[in-house]
Order: structure tokens, then sequence, then C-alpha cells
């Protein structure tokens, strides 16, 4: 593709994809404090006693086929016919597993109201295998108009839902019902905005050749969700429902940005790497581009929101949450390195490599397991730190490849953010000299977060990082040129 229309054709899907991420996450973030209010820590806890097994599910049913289709480069509608049926299949049986695993999983957590729950739950499964290769083919051509239209419409059904029945008094039952009207609504969206229908076709080769590209994304999808989740599995049976719902909230919080600004980059980022694999030169430029200005976004806005975590949660979530307030805080540091280790990961696939991708992330599992054996039993803050401290070493070992096949590893992109890490440590003075004359948590929010923004730009601005003229550095055209 010419270098103009894949500018352009970049920018658009940058624009919508940002667009609607911040409609979609601030829609549901919205969402989200409203059924805090008024649900308790222990129905977010019952939730999150099946994160790991909702995650599984996802990641089985999609198996690296969607990654497959956009990776490959001539996909015909075989290919995608193919992978329709063979995610279909998955999620059937995948139900029909967690069916009869549901009253086993209640029980390991003695908590009866998980198998209904579970197999309620499970049926998502087998309506999101509908839309996985529709998704795969918008994303191939970067229609992210479309799948801003899709997600948004499923997140204000879903969560108006869900609203309605957690003042109605169902309890745990809102968050189900938000996830199902949320599924139910997509369905129907994903085939009109698509234009594709499966064809009565399955090649054997064409599964082999998908699945030999998606069966190692399968095989470290897998682990990831494990380790990522086994902390919620540890909490849940050690701390009980309560102390989980505390550290589920957190989770989400922290995730909030640090997801958005993975999505809307690593989203785009993938197909426009796998569109120049072929072109070294321009996919590494794009590659650097990529990591410095989410570095320059996720930095500030992590460390902004740990700082001001107290205020955050006693104004959007009432006192009653305070104790997520800590485990919030270094879960916002923690986060900071979860874009910058996506993208790294993100080139390797984008040149067919899932093969190192499956062993750099294989090659973390000791670290990670190791320090979870050693803070579970300890308590749910030290499991926290553990996650940062291992987030900061496993930067540094999915950086590994990219600097041995592109000369850009993590010392290198370190250098490049050394400006702005002091540009941050500028914004925490600021929110602090605030923290000293505003007590009332309402002000400290709302005047620590513009004080810290504002130190954090005028801090660029000294640095030169970036310049009243040329605030466009910031704009996805400027990343690819």
């Amino acid at each position: 593709m010419p270098a103009t229309d894949l500018k352009r054709k970049t920018v658009s899907a940058v624009l919508w994809n940002a667009t609607e991420k911040f409609l979609v996450k601030g829609a549901s973030f919205i969402i989200s404090i409203i059924l805090a209010r008024i649900l308790s820590p222990t129905d977010y806890g019952l939730i999150g006693m099946l994160a790991i097994f909702i995650m599984l599910s996802t990641v089985f049913i999609e198996s690296g086929f969607v990654k497959a289709l956009i990776q490959k480069q001539d996909c015909t509608d075989v290919d995608y016919s193919t992978a329709f049926y063979a995610n279909l299949g998955i999620s059937i049986v995948i139900y029909w597993v967690l069916f009869f695993c549901a009253p086993y999983v209640a029980k390991f957590y003695q908590e009866p109201l998980l198998c209904e729950i579970l197999r309620i739950l499970a049926i998502n499964f087998v309506l999101g295998a509908f839309n996985i290769v529709q998704r795969a083919k918008l994303m191939a051509r970067m229609d992210f108009k479309a799948l801003a239209k899709i997600n948004f419409t499923g997140t204000m059904v879903g969560g108006g839902v869900g609203v309605v029945m957690a003042y109605t008094g169902w309890g745990v039952w809102a968050l189900v019902g938000q996830t199902m009207m949320a599924t139910v609504t997509i369905l129907f969206l994903f085939p009109y905005y698509s234009k594709w229908k499966p064809i009565w076709a399955f090649s054997t080769r064409s599964f082999h050749q998908l699945f030999g590209f998606g069966s190692k994304l399968l095989i470290t999808g897998v682990v990831a969700t494990v380790v990522n989740n086994i902390s919620m599995i540890a909490i849940g049976k050690a701390y009980k429902s309560g102390q989980l719902g505390y550290y589920t909230r957190a989770t989400q919080f922290s995730e909030v940005i640090a997801f958005t600004v993975n999505d809307i980059l690593g989203t785009v980022t993938f197909p426009v790497l796998s569109e120049l694999q072929n072109e070294r030169e321009r996919m590494v430029a794009v590659y650097r581009r990529s990591l410095f200005y989410t570095a320059l976004i996720i930095f500030p806005v992590m460390v902004l929101m740990a700082l001001l975590s107290r205020p955050l949660v006693i104004v959007l979530l009432t006192e009653k949450w305070l104790p997520c307030v800590f485990l919030l805080q270094v879960l916002c540091i923690t986060r900071m390195f979860t874009p910058l280790s996506a993208i790294n990961m993100n080139i390797l696939n984008a040149i067919g490599r899932s093969d190192l991708f499956m062993k750099v992330d294989l090659s973390k599992l000791p670290l990670v397991l190791g320090t979870l054996a050693v803070t579970i039993p300890i308590s749910v803050k030290a499991i926290v730190i553990g996650q940062l401290f291992t987030s900061f070493v496993c930067f540094f070992i999915n950086a590994y490849y990219p600097g041995k096949l592109f000369g850009y590893g993590a010392w290198e992109q370190i250098k490049d953010y050394w400006k702005i890490l002091v540009a941050v440590c500028v914004m925490i003075l600021g929110v602090v000299l605030c923290s000293l004359f505003f007590e009332n948590d309402f002000l400290l929010l709302v005047i620590g977060g513009v004080v810290g923004v504002l130190f954090y730009l005028f801090a660029c601005f000294i640095l030169r990082i970036i310049r009243l003229d040329e605030l466009r550095v910031m704009s996805p055209l400027r990343m690819l040129s």
C-alpha cells in the first residue's frame, strides 16, 4: 500500500478507534461507578471468582484465529468460514464443560450461587463466537468506525439493563444481566456492519494454516490468563468475596486508562505493522513512535491516578470502598508498563513470529508464579506489590526480542523516555503541593488533577518534548510521518 494511503487509513483508524475506546470505556466507567455505589464489594467478588473461567473460555474460543486472520494478507471466504465454524464448535464444547463444572466451582469457593451464575454467563461464549470472524474482518480493514458504533451501542444497552436491575434489588444478577444484554445487542449489530456471512465450506488445509499461527497464541493466551488471574482465585479462596471485591474494583479502575491506551494504539498498530512486515524500515519507525507516544500519555495519567486515588475512591465510590485505595495506587504504577509490553509483543505477531511470542510469554511463567507463591500467603497488599515487581521485570523480558531483531530493546526505549519521566516528577511536585492546601476530597481531586496536567505539560514544553507550535506531534499522522 502506498505510504500516503496507509497514513490516511491509519489516521482514520486511530481516530475512530480512539473515539470508540473513549466512548465505550467512558460509558462503562460511568456505569460501573453507578453500579458500585449501589452494589456491594461482595457482589463484585462473586463475579471476580469466575473471572478466570470467563477469560479462559474466551481465549479458547478465539484460539488465535482473530490475529491469524488479520496477519494473513490473502484471506479468502473459505478461510473466514473455516475460522467461523471452528470457533462456533469450540464455543459449544466449552459451554457444556462449564455447565457441568459449575457445581464444582461453587463448591470450591463455598458459594452455591456461583453455579447458576456460571451456567448463565457461559451462554455468552456461544453467542460471542458468532461475531469473532466479523470482528476480525472489520479490524483487518481498519473499519473502527463500525466497531465504535457496535461496541458503544452494546455497552449502553447492557449498562442500562444492569443499572435498572441494580436499582430494583437484583444484586449480583445486575452484573450478569449487564454482560448478557451487551452480548445479545452486539450479536445482531455485527452482521449488519460487517456485511459478511459464512459460506458452507470448511477447509482442513485452511484450518491447519490458521491454527498453526493461532495455536501458539492460544497457548500463550491460556498461560497469561491463568497467571494474570490466579491471584483472584487465591484471594477468593483465602480472603473471601469481600476482599476480592476490593481487589476487583481496584483492578478495574487501574485498567480503565491503561487498557484504553493499549486498545487504541495496540489494536491499530497490529494491522499496520502487519501491513508493513515486508518494509522493515517503515515498520520499525512506526513501532518506535508508537512506544514513545504511548509512554508520553500513559506515564503521567497512571501516576496522577495513583496520587489522587483516595479522593477518587471517596468521591466516585463512597467510603465503603476505601480499603481498595492502596491496591489502586500500586496497580496504577504496575499498569504503566502494560501498553508498552503489549506493543513490544505485537511486533512479533506482526512479522508472523508467534513462536517467539509464545517463547517470551512462557519464559515469564516461573517469575510470576514464584512471586505469587511468596505473596499470596501474606496479604492482598503483598500480592499487588508482587505484581508491580513482576510487571517491571517482564517489560525487559518482552523487549528482548525486539531489541535483538530490530535493535530497539528495553534500555534503548528507556533512554527515549527519560525526559518524559522528568516531566512526570514535575507533575508529582505540583500534586503534592496541592495536597498541602486542600483537605476537601472533591477539591483535591479536581484542582490536583488540573494542576498535575498543567505542570506536566509545562515540563514537556520546557524539555522540548512537545512545543506550542507543534501540538500536532501527538497526532496519529505525526506518528507515521
